[in-house]
């Protein structure tokens, strides 16, 4: 399981600060995940899985922090070439299924219903092309996101990355301390008291299954 090492650690405080910090304080978080020990690739990843989170506008912000600290491209990624768009499909099923669980059947059948497109562009673009990815496994990829989410007004979001990232390999106590470092890092307080309240509730019903 994934444990909250120095280097998650410093790939977490990046993540929180991707929705709205301003770009000095993402280079240096950039700068104090390298020196605790983050991979680069690491970091990489995670602006790149950013664009389905917070958008390209703040992607690109966390891209040109990075390229401050990392100017050229780590080793260990994947070119992204469209002609490739089938095997996306079907490894985006694939983690889409490990993250969602029993859950996703429903989120395929919500997801149609909201409009068709967001169902595909789900699968091949998101969960496919973005976060299928290697250089950067699932479960912290998924802890990335919880760390994305909680500044944001998506609850239904967030708890469903927050299963995702226990249902990916991330072990409780890593998901709790992913939620408490958000309350340490300037995150609006009604926001983690959300984050907090969705994960307890949650946690209690895992001790109760």
């Amino acid at each position: 399981m994934v444990t909250m090492d120095l280097e998650t650690r410093g790939l977490l405080r990046v993540a929180l600060g991707v929705f709205d910090a301003p770009e000095a304080v993402l280079e240096e978080r950039m700068r104090a995940a390298r020196a605790s020990g983050t991979p680069a690739i690491w970091l990489e990843e995670l602006l790149l899985a950013s664009v389905l989170f917070v958008g390209y506008p703040r992607a690109l912000v966390a891209a040109t922090a990075l390229r401050r600290v990392e100017p050229e491209h780590a080793d260990g990624g994947e070119p992204s070439e469209y002609a490739h768009w089938r095997d996306w499909l079907a490894r985006g099923e694939e983690t889409c299924r490990i993250i969602y669980g029993p859950h996703y059947e429903r989120l395929r059948h919500n997801v149609r219903a909201l409009h068709p497109a967001l169902d595909t562009w789900m699968l091949v673009d998101g969960y496919g092309k973005t976060v299928s990815r290697p250089g950067l496994d699932l479960a912290r990829r998924e802890l990335c996101a919880v760390a994305m989410l909680v500044g944001q007004d998506a609850p239904r979001q967030l708890l469903s990355h927050l299963k995702g990232a226990l249902n990916a390999g991330a072990a409780p106590e890593t998901v709790e301390a992913a939620v408490a470092l958000a309350g340490s890092e300037g995150l609006p307080e009604g926001r983690v008291a959300v984050a907090r309240q969705l994960w307890r509730e949650l946690r209690n019903a895992l001790v109760h299954d």
